[in-house]
């Protein structure tokens, strides 16, 4: 099996306040519909959009603001056995979402 990274830029969610909870009620059923499917692994929305980095020595700054480079806004991880099953879960999520969604293969990881 495969794993995948389906994701969303921040900036591409463009839904009003009225819009948001159909929305959310939207992608809720589609994760529970990869749950059921066995596919989902994890997932969620970013709170906030300034990260904390941290540098190989150990030194930490405040990292990216989204005014300088794209941020992800939420991301899904899910395990299917081809990248054509990942863009049909992709494509669920963009419909579900109201956005485009990035689709990107994990490197396997023998220990993960």
């Amino acid at each position: 099996m495969l794993r995948y990274l389906i994701s969303f830029d921040d900036g591409w969610m463009k839904i009003s306040d009225e819009e948001l909870p159909a929305v959310d009620a939207a992608t809720r059923a589609v994760v529970r519909e990869a749950k059921a499917a066995g596919v989902w692994v994890f997932g969620g929305g970013i709170l906030g959009q300034q990260a904390g980095i941290v540098a190989p020595d150990g030194t930490v700054s405040n990292g990216p603001w989204p005014e300088t480079k794209p941020v992800i806004g939420g991301f899904s991880i899910i395990e299917v056995a081809s990248r054509d099953d990942a863009m049909q879960w992709a494509a669920k999520l963009a419909s579900s979402c109201r956005c485009a969604q990035e689709v990107r293969e994990i490197m396997f990881d023998p220990e993960s």
